[in-house]
C-alpha cells in the first residue's frame, strides 16, 4: 500500500523498513528473492553492507500516488564537501550530509526538462537538459511547439556560491539536448573546463536553433547525428560558455565516413539486437591517463584526450549480447575498462530468471595501449521479478588498495559490490536490496546511481529518495581494507571524471595488502606471519626505534617480493613503499 509523502515525511527515514538477517554462511536461496513490495516500506536484504538513512524526496520532486513518475524520478550525483548533489527530471536537490544518518536538505532547484544529471566544479553546478519541455527560465509551464524560442535542450550553469539560492549564468543550447555530460579539465591550463555533452535525443529544428541538421551523412555533411559537442567553459567568466567542437569520433578512420561504427542491428543468430552508433550516452574521462571510454549506443570507444578540446577515438569494441552501451569505468591503473548495457532502456525487468546473463551486464575489458581486449561479463545475480526494472546502470570505485572493487546500481535489483581484480572472473561481494515498488504491477523505481565518495555510498533512488549506506567488515573485506579506502578524502567528485586514486601513507595501508596476501597468494603463510608480526611491532614503537623498526619491515617485504609474480608483487611491493613513507614522515 502507497503511503502519502506527507506521513512517510514524519518518520525519521524509511530505513526501518524489515531487515532479512543473514547466516554468516552464503544461503542457499539469495535473501533477495522474493522481498515484500511497497514505496516506503519494502523489505529489505543486504549482505556485508547496512543502510544508514533513507530519506524520501522532498516537495517538487514526486507526484503524490504516483511514485514511478518519469518526471520526477531521482537521476545521478556529485559530491563537494559534506554535500551531495542530486539530479532529477524536475530539477536538483543538495544535501548536507555532515550527519549522514539525517541529511539535511539545503535548497531545491525546480527546473525541469530531463535528465537532470548534475556535475559540480568548485561553485559552479552543471545541469543535463534534453526534453522538449525544458524553458531557458526554468518555468514549468513547459514549451509548446516544434518550434520555441523559450526552448532550452543542452548543459545549464549555475551559481552555487549561495548554496540556498543557486543562479543560473549560463545555458549552452545543443541540438540533441545533452542527456548526460562529463568535465574534463584541462591539466595544462586550469583557467578553464571542458564538457562532453553526449546528447542521445531528437534533433531540433534549425528554425529553433541554426545548424541542427536531422538528415543523414549521405545527405548533409553537417548532420547533427554522430558526433559530440565539447563546450569550453572559461571559469572566471563561466556565462561565456559556448559550444567549440563538434568531434566526429565515430568516423571510419580510414574513409573519413561519419557513420563508421555500428550500423544498428543483431549479430547474428541468437544474438542480441544493438542499436546504431550515432551517439554516447555516456563519457567516463581519466585526464591522468590522458583517455576516455565513452559508451556509445552500438560501441564501446576509447577516446584519446590529450588535447581535452579535440578528443580522438582510437579503439572500439562490440559485444552480440549488448543491445545499448550505457556507461564505463575503468579501474585505478587505467588497465581494465568496464562497460555497461542498458538492455531495455532502465524501465523493463531484465533480471528474471529467464533473462540472458550475459545481456543487461557488464562487459570487462583489459587494456593494452590503445588495445581492448575481452575479459568476461558480470551480471546481478540474484533473479528479480517482472514488476521490477533491472538492469546493469551506474556505479564506481570503491578505494580498496591492491585490488579493483566497484559499488554499481541495478536499479530496483539494488546496490551489488564486486571485486574484478581478476577481470576473468568478477565476484559479488556485498549487495543491498528492496523489494519492489509494487508487488502487482511493474512502477519505475531503483537505484539509479550508487557510488563510493569519502567513506560512504551514496545512492540515488529514483522513486524513494537519497540512500546512505556503508559497507561492513566480512571475509571478502577487512577492516583494514576499509580502514584503507576510508582514508582517501577527496574535495570534490564527479563520477564520469576519474581522478586517479592516491593512499597516503598509514601502515593500515600495508596491513590491507597484507591482509589480501593472506586470504589468498603463492607468498608461504609463516613468512607471511612473520612479516605481519614485524609491521605490529613497528606499530606499538616510536621515534627513531618505529623508525627503524618500519624499514626493518619494509625490508621483509621485498625480499619476498623478490620471488614473487602478478598481484602478490604488486601487493609486496605496496607494503614495502608504504611502510618506508610512513617511516620518512
Amino acid at each position: 500500500m502507497i503511503r502519502s509523502l506527507s506521513r512517510a515525511a514524519a518518520l525519521l527515514t524509511f530505513a526501518l523498513a524489515p531487515l532479512v538477517p543473514l547466516a554468516a554462511q552464503a544461503p542457499t536461496v539469495d535473501p533477495r528473492v522474493g522481498l515484500k513490495g511497497g514505496w516506503l516500506d519494502a523489505a529489505t536484504a543486504a549482505s556485508n553492507m547496512r543502510l544508514i538513512s533513507a530519506t524520501p524526496r522532498p516537495e517538487g520532486f514526486f507526484r503524490a500516488g504516483q511514485p514511478g513518475d518519469f518526471g520526477t524520478a531521482n537521476t545521478d550525483l556529485a559530491f563537494r564537501g559534506s554535500l551531495v548533489f542530486q539530479g532529477n527530471f524536475n530539477g536538483f536537490q543538495i544535501w548536507d550530509m555532515a550527519n549522514p544518518a539525517a541529511p539535511v536538505l539545503k535548497s531545491s532547484v525546480v527546473c525541469g526538462g530531463g535528465q537532470g544529471d548534475v556535475s559540480v566544479h568548485g561553485n559552479l553546478l552543471f545541469f543535463s537538459v534534453e526534453e522538449t519541455r525544458g524553458r531557458i527560465d526554468c518555468g514549468n509551464q513547459g514549451a509548446a511547439g516544434m518550434v520555441n524560442a523559450e526552448r532550452f535542450r543542452g548543459v545549464r550553469i549555475f551559481d552555487i556560491t549561495n548554496l540556498e539560492k543557486p543562479i543560473q549564468v549560463a545555458a549552452v543550447q545543443t541540438c540533441r539536448g545533452s542527456h548526460t555530460h562529463t568535465l574534463v579539465p584541462d591539466l595544462k591550463d586550469a583557467s578553464h573546463i571542458y564538457v562532453y555533452v553526449s546528447g542521445t535525443s531528437m534533433v531540433r529544428s534549425p528554425e529553433e536553433l541554426a545548424g541542427c541538421s536531422t538528415r543523414m551523412p549521405a545527405d548533409d555533411p553537417n548532420t547533427s547525428f554522430f558526433r559530440i559537442e565539447v563546450i569550453e567553459v572559461p571559469l572566471a567568466r563561466p556565462q561565456d560558455a559556448k559550444v567549440v567542437n563538434t568531434p566526429r569520433v565515430f568516423a571510419d578512420r580510414s574513409t573519413g565516413a561519419l557513420n563508421g561504427l555500428w550500423a544498428g542491428g543483431n549479430h547474428g543468430e541468437g544474438t542480441q539486437r544493438t542499436a546504431r552508433t550515432d551517439q554516447c550516452h555516456d563519457i567516463t574521462a581519466y585526464p591522468e591517463i590522458g583517455l576516455a571510454a565513452g559508451a556509445c549506443s552500438g560501441n564501446g570507444i576509447l577516446l584519446d584526450i590529450s588535447n581535452p578540446a579535440n578528443p580522438t577515438r582510437i579503439e572500439e569494441v562490440t559485444d552480440d549480447n549488448f543491445a545499448y552501451w550505457h556507461s564505463a569505468t575503468f579501474n585505478n591503473s587505467g588497465s581494465t575498462v568496464l562497460f555497461t548495457d542498458e538492455w531495455g532502456g532502465g524501465t523493463s525487468p531484465r533480471c528474471r530468471s529467464t533473462d540472458k546473463p550475459t545481456w543487461g551486464a557488464n562487459a570487462i575489458y583489459t587494456r593494452n595501449g590503445s588495445e581492448l581486449t575481452f575479459a568476461s561479463h558480470y551480471k546481478l545475480p540474484a533473479v528479480q521479478t517482472s514488476q521490477e526494472n533491472c538492469v546493469a546502470h551506474n556505479g564506481s570505485l570503491v578505494p580498496v588498495p591492491g585490488r579493483d572493487i566497484k559499488v554499481q546500481s541495478w536499479y530496483q535489483g539494488g546496490v551489488s559490490v564486486f571485486d574484478f581484480t581478476d577481470p576473468a572472473a568478477p565476484k559479488e561481494i556485498a549487495f543491498f536490496d528492496r523489494g519492489p515498488v509494487s508487488d502487482s504491477v511493474l512502477t519505475l523505481g531503483g537505484q539509479w546511481s550508487t557510488y563510493w565518495y569519502n567513506g560512504r555510498i551514496y545512492g540515488s533512488e529514483i522513486a524513494r529518495g537519497l540512500d546512505v549506506l556503508e559497507l561492513t567488515p566480512s571475509e571478502h573485506l577487512t577492516e583494514n581494507e576499509l580502514a584503507a579506502a576510508r582514508l582517501v578524502q577527496v574535495a570534490e567528485a564527479n563520477p564520469q571524471a576519474q581522478r586517479r586514486i592516491v593512499w597516503p601513507a598509514d601502515v593500515v595501508v600495508a596491513k590491507a595488502y597484507l591482509d589480501q596476501l593472506t586470504r589468498g597468494s603463492q607468498v608461504q603463510a609463516t613468512a607471511l606471519q612473520a612479516l605481519r608480526s614485524s609491521v605490529t611491532v613497528a606499530e606499538r614503537q616510536t621515534g627513531a626505534r618505529r623508525k627503524t623498526a618500519l624499514e626493518t619491515a619494509a625490508a621483509q617485504a621485498e625480499t619476498l617480493a623478490r620471488r614473487a609474480t602478478g598481484k602478490d608483487l604488486e601487493r609486496l611491493q605496496g607494503i614495502a613503499t608504504t611502510l618506508r613513507a610512513v617511516a620518512a614522515k
